[in-house]
């Protein structure tokens, strides 16, 4: 297998934010982010991890203010599968992720490092800052970054929930690549093509195996959802392919994937993501309940407005789906062993008053659950 190489004339990234006083304007720090957030998008559908994104890692091609930026040093990445989790620590500490330190990270690593990239275009300081590389470790793990000094105050609050949601410590309510290319910040930039994303596999195998309690949960869950997260969904849905009908299959998931894996991927990465869904091989998803099937509750619940999509979609649980349910028929539900403790890990799960799930069970159940998960709680 060859690679080109292409001189890059225009200096790194961090040199062109140093000219620059130490940040960008808005408008110029969007254009940035598209750009290394398309190049990460393409990366991570391959299964390619950088593990070692910064400004020092993108070159201009070009002096020129309008240069493309081309992403460089692939030294440290690495290929990961769908549910594999990488274990080396690696990275540069200023841009490393929290769960990096813990040794157990996948993709989302890199969607940290682009967060701290993003501050630092838009305030001209680091998010995490010590004179030593155990103390930048630290803060990464315990501190929170500042949005209250300036320019922060001045800034959109479309461009500080951007920020916000790469730099969540979870890495379960962090954005990927391709929804952060979707994001209202970005969305109507002229030059975003936002490609399939794979994230959408695995919440669709997820719900494919909950229990029919769940599905439902999760269908009062999707009729909450704002415009951008639907714009989000809708765009996901239509790459799919689906047909006159509309609606999608195992084949157009299997077509995706085929379509937009380069040669040396295509037949590794159509049978690791294929396999994620095989189940979907005699089911068929309209709109309303790929919705349903692709909408990650980790990533709602890191969002501001969580609570009240957590309180409105109960109130449609209610009155679709919600009825008295004994704990021994929901444990059954839940699929969980005979070892687990039912009567004491599920008893606030229901309502004493008529036996119906409560908000407190029905925010559990959206999370999904397994006997691991409640033994631990």
């Amino acid at each position: 297998m060859t690679s080109p190489i292409k001189l890059c004339k225009g200096g790194e990234l961090l040199d062109r934010i140093l000219s620059r006083g130490g940040k960008y304007s808005e408008e110029d720090a969007k254009i940035i982010m598209v750009q290394i957030l398309s190049v990460v998008a393409y990366c991570h559908f391959q299964g390619v991890v950088h593990r070692d994104l910064k400004p020092e890692n993108f070159l201009f091609t070009s002096k020129d203010e309008s240069s493309p930026l081309k992403a460089i040093d692939f030294g440290l990445s690495d290929y990961v599968k769908p549910d594999e989790r990488l274990n080396d620590i690696v990275g540069s500490a200023y841009y490393v992720a929290p769960e990096v330190l813990h040794r157990s990270y996948g993709a989302e690593a890199d969607m940290w490092s682009i967060g701290v990239i993003a501050y630092i275009l838009l305030c001209g300081s680091r998010p995490f800052w010590s004179r030593t590389e155990s103390g930048i470790f630290r803060a990464v793990l315990k501190a929170d970054p500042s949005f209250d000094e300036d320019p922060w105050p001045s800034l959109s609050s479309d461009a500080v929930d951007f920020v916000k949601r790469l730099l969540n410590k979870d890495y379960r309510k962090r954005l990927t690549a391709v929804q952060a290319l979707s994001h209202p910040w970005l969305a109507s930039h002229h030059d975003v093509k936002v490609p399939v994303d794979m994230i959408t596999y695995k919440l669709v195998r997820a719900y494919i195996y909950s229990s029919s309690l769940r599905k439902t949960a999760l269908r009062a869950l999707a009729k909450t959802l704002a415009i951008p997260h639907l714009s989000y969904l809708r765009e996901q849905f239509g790459l799919l392919g689906p047909n006159k009908s509309g609606f999608i299959s195992l084949h157009n998931f299997k077509m995706a994937v085929a379509k937009n894996s380069t040669e040396a991927m295509k037949d590794s990465r159509v049978l690791d993501y294929v396999n994620m869904v095989s189940s979907l091989q005699y089911r068929k998803l309209d709109f309303e309940e790929y919705c349903a099937a692709a909408v990650s509750v980790y990533q709602l619940e890191g969002m501001e407005s969580w609570e009240q999509h957590a309180r409105r979609a109960y109130e449609f649980f209610e009155k679709d789906g919600n009825r008295a349910i004994m704990i021994e028929e929901l444990a059954s539900e839940l699929g969980l062993s005979p070892s687990v403790p039912i009567h004491v890990v599920l008893q606030d799960w229901i309502r004493h008053s008529d036996g119906k799930l409560s908000f407190v069970g029905f925010v559990r159940l959206l999370h999904g659950v397994s006997s691991r998960s409640l033994q631990k709680a």
